[in-house]
């Protein structure tokens, strides 16, 4: 089929057609719906949240009491003050619970602010707190962490980076970003930053052999239109919520594991510290993937210490255990209620408004260029491409695509046809230095099999691990063959050249780079989860390639995206949703239940508990 015949078949599947400035408003709006329901998602999360620290920072405050008044004895108001709070909140628990007794207006109101403030303020002063220490660490941990370096200025191509972002920049209206650049074997971008102030562009080098110029200016495009748009605060802010309930969960579990010690030790560093700019800014990294980290732990801190002390430990680790007991009720119910709000309420929300975002820098792409085709063309050549990149899964959501790969606008596996070149390619390098006339190279037969093409793939690997241990030949082959098919025909795993040639010439970082990559590759083909906030919500933050290939149709390019569901499928999934989504409701209905009852049972074990400290306080005294 000719390219004006692709042309009319895309345009008679194209949705209706939509002008950029219109597909900008409507992202506008729809960010703004999506702010407010995730405001309303933090908001409704919060009420459980606050229903158990609150206890638990009373029950601390009169802990630190009882220890004062034995060295320094309080006044009597202070403890007839704390009686008569304590049987405001009984009353106002027997009368939401129970439905027994009455109360007026005003008390009921006091005794709800009693019941919500303290932890409302915590939480508050946390985000706050959180806000301001990584708006001092800047990017620079950010940039450390990736190993992002400047442009090379014996590169043309890199050189050519600085000339097509003051471009993009005049014509959004804006300051021109730093660019800064990134080896590895992903292809991939991204823009981080607090403000335009600090607005850095991350690109992979790869990126630069893999698009044409008008792909590459549309992609920076996309990059400086979401500067303009104002999107690296809401990322900062968005990022900021879920890092501080990581360090809500690593402050619940100071007192079981060194894990989270470890991490409220690095911030009290980052604080207090006086190191040089890099080095707060590699630990203000550090702590970010920390916590992040914390929201996907498998094993808390508290589950590591409960398995411990079920197993033969010393007299005084029970007597320690023992007296956390009721400390382990906050600690499940604060877990419990983060899971639950981010992955089902509160990340998914987020997801949606930062999916909305990378909408409207699509469409700011195609005002800054006038040419969706660039766009549209780069998503589709990069969503065949591996994107991981090292050290970013701190910031998986502010790359141009999910590092953990979309196939939605094409199959990941090779056609018959790359196939048949990738194998020519490889028989081809077997000629490499051995003088042999191209022609006496043998041609792949018309019936290859698929176990051919496994076997070939086979040879690729151990040839590589030998290039990798120093085997100049086997090198050379490899780095042939990259140059001959680099990650086209389904060959995404192919070493990077440059590094291959470096290899070749004894570089042991190259040599390094190689494994690392290799590593990588292997992790992204396992699928070993998400990373980053991605792992905080059940809906990722990057849309789907196949709606932004869409999306950019309407607003003019020419591009064929893979056909919907058949009309059997729909069917099928519409009866499926119809079942799972009353068992869902069911689900969360059960879910909210269990945090009541925790939140019941943390009430409990923590009247018990302050019970025993001022029995044992009153008898230490002797009164």
């Amino acid at each position: 089929m000719s390219t004006p015949d692709i042309s009319k078949a895309a345009s008679a599947f194209a949705p209706p057609p939509e002008t950029f400035f219109k597909a900008q408003a409507r992202n506008r709006r729809a960010t703004w719906r999506m702010t407010a329901l995730s405001a309303f998602a933090a908001l409704v999360m919060g009420i459980p949240l606050t229903l158990v620290l609150t206890p638990l920072l009373y029950a601390l405050t009169l802990i630190a009491a009882e220890v004062v008044n034995h060295f320094s004895p309080l006044p009597p108001e202070f403890w007839q003050n704390v009686k008569d709070l304590s049987q405001l909140g009984l009353r106002l628990g027997d009368y939401i619970i129970n439905q027994k007794g009455t109360m007026d207006p005003q008390e009921l109101t006091i005794g709800l602010a009693l019941l919500l403030v303290p932890g409302i303020a915590l939480a508050f002063c946390l985000w706050m707190g959180m806000l301001v220490m990584f708006r001092r660490g800047g990017v620079g941990g950010a940039l450390a962490s990736l190993n992002a370096r400047e442009p090379n200025q014996g590169d043309f191509k890199e050189l050519q980076l600085a000339d097509v972002v003051q471009e993009m920049s005049i014509a959004a209206g804006i300051a021109a970003p730093k660019v800064m650049l990134v080896d590895s074997a992903g292809a991939n971008a991204a823009v981080i930053g607090s403000s335009q102030a600090d607005a850095r562009i991350v690109l992979s080098r790869r990126l630069l052999d893999d698009l044409n110029r008008d792909q590459l200016q549309a992609v920076l495009g996309n990059l400086i239109a979401s500067v303009g748009n104002g999107d690296l605060r809401i990322a900062f802010a968005v990022t900021s919520v879920f890092e501080t309930c990581g360090l809500i969960v690593n402050l619940i579990n100071l007192p079981f594991g060194k894990g989270s010690r470890s991490q409220i030790w690095k911030i009290i560093r980052y604080l207090f510290s006086r190191g040089t700019p890099d080095e707060k800014a590699g630990l203000a990294a550090e702590i970010a993937e920390g916590l992040s980290g914390s929201l996907d732990a498998n094993e808390t801190d508290a589950a590591k210490f409960m398995d411990s002390n079920k197993r033969q430990v010393g007299f005084f680790q029970k007597i320690f255990g023992y007296a956390c007991f009721p400390l382990i009720f906050t600690n499940l119910g604060v877990e419990i209620t983060l899971w639950m709000f981010t992955n089902i309420v509160l990340g998914p929300c987020m997801a949606l408004l930062w999916r909305s975002r990378q909408y409207l820098a699509d469409a700011g792409s195609v005002e800054l260029t006038r040419n969706p085709d660039a766009m549209a063309t780069a998503l589709q050549q990069l969503s065949q491409d591996e994107n991981s990149i090292e050290g970013s899964s701190w910031a998986s959501h502010l790359f141009l695509l999910d590092p953990k790969g979309d196939r939605s606008m094409g199959s990941s596996q090779p056609t018959e046809d790359q196939k048949r070149k990738a194998m020519q390619a490889w028989l081809n390098s077997a000629n490499l230095g051995t003088g042999a006339h191209p022609a006496a190279t043998p041609s792949v037969p018309q019936n290859f099999s698929t176990a051919d093409y496994a076997r070939m793939r086979a040879e690729i690997k151990m040839t590589m691990m030998r290039a990798m241990t120093g085997d100049a030949n086997a090198a050379a082959r490899m780095a042939a063959m990259a140059q001959a098919v680099g990650f086209d025909h389904g060959m995404q795993d192919m070493p990077d050249p440059q590094d291959l040639a470096a290899a070749i010439r004894g570089d042991q970082a190259a040599r390094m780079r190689l494994a690392k990559a290799q590593q990588a590759r292997r992790q992204s083909r396992k699928g070993s989860g998400q990373s980053g906030l991605q792992m905080a919500s059940m809906i990722s933050f990057h849309p789907p390639m196949k709606k932004r290939a869409k999306r950019l149709q309407r607003m003019g390019a020419h591009i064929m995206t893979p056909g919907g569901m058949g009309k059997t499928a729909a069917v099928l999934m519409t009866v499926l949703w119809l079942i799972i989504g009353p068992l869902m409701l069911v689900a969360g209905a059960m879910m909210l239940l269990l945090i009541a009852m925790l939140i019941m049972l943390n009430l409990m074990f923590l009247t018990m508990w302050l019970t025993a400290i001022h029995f044992l306080f009153t008898l230490w005294n002797g009164s």
